[in-house]
């Protein structure tokens, strides 16, 4: 299409989730844009919000560095992990990503079980980060595979839970319900003088209808049994938080990240719970490139109900929303709700399949796919673009269309 200017995109997306990161994502994007409109400025964005590819994507964002360490991982056996060291000014912060240490990703299909699975190599992260000499450590939650409050987390960093007892309980979610002492007298020092920073989805409660036990535990292999056994233990959990430090957790928002993470972290170490874009964004300037964009594009794995909850297209909507530009969304699936997102600023979405395929196969393509997908939405845009222009002119009188001719 002729312009004297040339068009300007914003890709902003979110990775897919055990697929592609969001980097991945982005340039696929850009390769299909680029099929459309050769000559387009074409800004790629990737996006965190705390989940898979945080730590990477903020260390590229600032300069800073990837350290690699060996956890305990979900399931209790070794995973290797990572965390970053930031670069650019300020406190030597750390961005622990949870995932890499407990996401649900390194749950193998058959043993995922919420009431089981543990957050103790996350604690370990952040003991790795504390060894670094950071003073400040923004834990990223996102894409979990755990649901046991944070318990393990704390474990790792010298904290003992006590039964009736006064004897240890296991590990995993299940045995909250046990716990009748939380014993802080062994955590490590450091802790005291470190400022930690939780990154979560706000909508995320630790207790109730909309706790992470019932919302999130299906997703993580919970039966319908588990969910409730789940629920009692993070009610359990919520009172014996506000017990040990006096903070009401129970449905404070992003209490619920990560399966309690946010709320264990928060009651227990003092830990700030914030809404994740409004920490993970604020190195990438996403504001001002998307106020310069002539279209926005983002995409998620899915879009569905969930999506207006705090998810990356809805928040990357709401942002180009304050300076008029229009977004379409691209997703793996389109899930129930879907609609949902038009509210949420999303002008349009679509699906990155032209016709069913097997997941797998669906994952090793998804370059691919999403390449041809944003061609086929980039011509159909045109193709409406065209022909209200030529609604345009029928509506202007043969007379004057003359008169324009005659200047």
């Amino acid at each position: 299409m002729p312009a004297t200017v040339p068009m300007r995109f914003a890709i902003a997306p979110s990775g897919f989730k055990e697929s592609l990161t969001a980097e991945a994502v982005a340039d696929a994007i850009a390769a299909g844009v680029r099929r459309v409109v050769p000559g387009a400025v074409v800004d790629t964005i990737p996006l965190v919000d705390g989940g898979e590819g945080s730590a990477k994507t903020l260390a590229a964002a600032t300069g800073g560095d990837i350290v690699e360490v060996t956890v305990e991982g979900p399931v209790g056996r070794p995973v290797a992990s990572h965390f970053a060291v930031l670069g650019g000014r300020g406190p030597r912060t750390a961005v622990v990503e949870m995932a890499a240490a407990a996401g649900l990703r390194l749950v193998p299909p058959g043993e995922r079980d919420p009431g089981r699975t543990c957050t103790y190599g996350v604690g370990q992260l952040i003991r790795a980060a504390l060894d670094a000499g950071c003073e400040r450590i923004l834990v990223g939650c996102g894409d979990s595979g755990t649901s046991d409050g944070g318990a393990g987390a704390l474990r790792a960093l010298g904290m003992r839970l006590l039964d009736a007892d006064g004897e240890p309980v296991g590990r995993g979610g299940a045995v909250l319900s046990s716990v009748a002492s939380l014993d802080t007298s062994e955590l490590d020092p450091r802790l005291a003088s470190t400022e930690i920073l939780v990154a979560c989805n706000p909508h995320n409660l630790l207790t109730g209808e909309r706790g992470v036990a019932r919302v999130f535990g299906p997703q993580k292999g919970a039966t319908p049994e588990q969910v409730e056994r789940l629920s009692e233990a993070m009610d359990h959990w919520a009172w014996l938080l506000s017990a040990h430090g006096g903070l009401d957790l129970s449905t404070a928002a992003g209490g619920g990240a990560s399966g309690g993470l946010g709320a264990g972290l928060a009651g227990v170490l003092g830990a700030r719970l914030l809404p994740r874009f409004d920490v993970m964004l604020n190195h990438v300037d996403l504001d001002a490139r998307l106020a310069m964009a002539d279209l926005v594009i983002t995409a998620e794995g899915a879009i569905d109900f969930q999506t207006p909850r705090g998810k990356v297209p809805a928040e990357v909507a709401r942002r180009a929303k304050k300076y008029g530009r229009p977004v379409i969304a691209l997703a793996g699936t389109i899930g129930h709700g879907a609609q949902s997102s038009y509210d949420a600023g999303i002008d349009a979405f679509a699906g990155i399949l032209a016709a069913p395929i097997a997941l797998s196969e669906a994952i090793s393509q998804a370059e691919q796919l999403i390449t041809d997908a944003t061609e086929r939405a980039l011509r159909l845009i045109f193709v409406g673009a065209t022909i209200g222009r030529a609604e345009q002119v029928s509506t202007v009188s043969p007379a004057r269309r003359h008169l324009s001719r005659m200047k």
